[in-house]
């Protein structure tokens, strides 16, 4: 069964028909640069667009960078204000005549690791953590998610631990990958204390570069990278939707 994934990101957004049995995509990987400025509408046009791309007519789960409650966008930190407590499901779902399924994209992307990747029959607590324009989070305890974690905007020292520890700060700061490891290690140590994880997954676009920063990491608990790398966000978005469409 066939279903379209979408993973909305504050730079771009990508899209692909995923066998939902296999975790496998099925066709080649589309992405589309997100809108400047990044509100609802201009958004869903994009969506749209890939939809028209793969002459998709099914349902379409996509993730979204903020907390997402039955449809509902709740928080929107590197995306447009006006996605707050907007109902995206309806407006995506009229953009594309298709059923809709909006999930958190951190969520997403442990969903795909915890059933065909990395924290596959993982017993435990198991703390997925994506890295990117920001940080997202996907918590779950043996193979059940808690939904909407959220916890890239843990506060450190006052300031949003996306500011120091996320990829586009790095950039932003010019760091190099051993340096930025630092705050980045902090960030983690952070979550350690505060969930005492089993296993540390790590997603977003830095699972590329990985070799450059995780010997520079100290933790307790286990660290390993994605192994869908950065198309966990697409493959658990159609995860998504399959369970959530009825």
């Amino acid at each position: 069964m066939q279903i379209l994934g979408i993973d909305i990101g504050g730079t771009g957004i990508k899209g692909a028909l995923v066998d939902i049995s296999t975790g496998m995509m099925e066709t080649e990987r589309q992405r589309i640069p997100t809108p400047v400025p990044a509100k609802p509408h201009a958004v869903a046009e994009v969506v749209a667009q890939l939809a028209r791309r793969f002459e998709w007519k099914g349902t379409i789960g996509c993730g979204f960078p903020g907390v997402v409650r039955r449809g509902v966008t709740l928080t929107a930190a590197n995306m447009h204000k006006q996605w707050i407590g907007l109902d995206a499901a309806q407006l995506f779902g009229q953009a594309t005549d298709c059923g809709v399924v909006m999930v958190n994209d951190a969520d997403a992307a442990g969903l795909a690791e915890v059933s065909f990747g990395a924290g596959r029959n993982v017993p435990g607590v198991v703390l997925v953590v994506t890295v990117g324009t920001g940080l997202g989070s996907a918590l779950f305890v043996d193979g059940k998610l808690v939904p909407n974690t959220e916890v890239g905007h843990i506060e450190i020292d006052g300031q949003d631990a996306e500011l120091s520890a996320s990829d586009a700060a790095r950039q932003r700061k010019k760091l190099s990958w051993k340096k930025w490891a630092t705050p980045f290690n902090r960030y983690l140590a952070t979550l350690e204390r505060l969930f005492w994880p089993d296993l540390f997954i790590l997603g977003g676009g830095v699972v590329s570069k990985a070799e450059r920063f995780l010997p520079y990491l100290e933790l307790h608990t286990p660290i390993v990278t994605a192994e869908l790398g950065n198309n966990a966000g697409i493959v658990g978005a159609a995860m998504a939707a399959r369970d959530l469409a009825g």
